[in-house]
């Protein structure tokens, strides 16, 4: 009986994939779950599908907006000069958390890179998504799948909770397994630069590539990028984040509105708050589905426990100096 549910599940995933795939090319919006964040997709050749994108989320239209491929040997549909790195790279990390910025093919829509001469490129690492851009047979241009600015979408009920029914279909494919967005490395500069960080770290791609890519603190750059404003990724609640004594202060005064996210203290049992693991893979997985649980409480300030210092805790600490500015 557990095997025929199983079919009967995979069906009803393939049936709506298919529906998924019709609506793409009639120009539709279609969203969509990754490994990282939940995507709202469209067609990455329909000039009006990809305006609905901009309108739809309030996007400004100099952001540019990443392409999801099915294979690496869609790279040069859409990208010229490609370096033998940038293979390299593919074939180490994707499918995987991994945007490579390159530059643009002639005939990559400009509407798709914010007006600039380069463009990203990744594949996820998530079934279901594979499955839509195998069906698909071209790119779906999808930025994360929320208002632009707010808290990422790590599950198909939070993508319902940001658009309702303004896009036409919403693909379930259960929670985000790495819950922060890609790590971006931008291949169009003579020294490669991550231009925002994510789950795939320098340390990985250093020992893929020989030395270390220069970090945001290193370089200054024209590229605009996904994930690089001072603001985003943010709650409607005001936010802040705390170190641990001051953390311990606050919880000490029993103030039943605000909320608290922390991960090596004990919050004593105070309304609105939550621990979650101290381990950087965990945390990520749960950190934005923690912020918007205590987001729509009504509270007045949220407030944050600092994360550890270090690099296995640097793309959770670039979020949360975004979401609390």
């Amino acid at each position: 009986m557990k095997v025929y549910k199983n079919i009967m599940k995979i069906r009803q995933i393939n049936s709506q994939i298919e529906y998924a795939v019709e609506l793409l090319k009639a120009g539709e919006l279609v969203a969509f779950p990754t490994e990282t964040v939940y995507g709202l997709g469209a067609d990455a050749g329909n000039q009006i599908a990809l305006n609905k994108i901009f309108k739809v989320k309030g996007r400004p239209k100099n952001h540019p907006l990443i392409l999801h491929i099915a294979s690496i040997s869609q790279i040069e549909n859409y990208a010229v000069n490609v370096p033998d790195l940038a293979y390299k790279l593919a074939e180490k990390f994707w499918p995987g958390p991994l945007t490579l910025i390159l530059e643009r093919g002639e005939n990559t829509s400009k509407l798709l890179t914010g007006q600039q001469d380069t463009v990203a490129l990744r594949i996820p690492n998530h079934p279901v998504a594979l499955a839509l851009l195998e069906g698909f047979g071209g790119a779906i241009a999808a930025p994360s799948a929320n208002r632009f600015g707010r808290i990422s979408p790590t599950t198909a009920k939070h993508v319902e909770d940001e658009f309702g029914k303004n896009i036409a279909l919403i693909l379930d494919g259960g929670a985000s397994q790495v819950g922060l967005e890609s790590t971006i490395l931008n291949l169009s500069s003579k020294q490669l630069q991550i231009l925002r960080p994510g789950q795939v770290s320098s340390k990985q791609l250093a020992k893929l590539i020989g030395y270390q890519p220069l970090t945001a603190s290193q370089y200054e750059t024209t590229i605009k990028s996904p994930g690089m404003l001072k603001s985003h990724y943010s709650p409607l609640t005001p936010s802040s984040l705390k170190s641990r004594i001051e953390l311990q202060k606050i919880i000490k005064k029993q103030d039943t509105n605000i909320g608290i996210i922390c991960h090596s203290i004990e919050p004593d049992g105070l309304d609105n708050s939550i621990k979650i693991e101290n381990n950087p893979a965990t945390y990520a997985q749960k950190l934005y589905a923690s912020l918007r649980q205590l987001d729509r409480l009504d509270l007045n300030h949220i407030y944050i426990e600092e994360p550890e210092s270090n690099s296995d805790w640097l793309a959770i600490k670039d979020r949360l100096l975004r979401a609390t500015q």
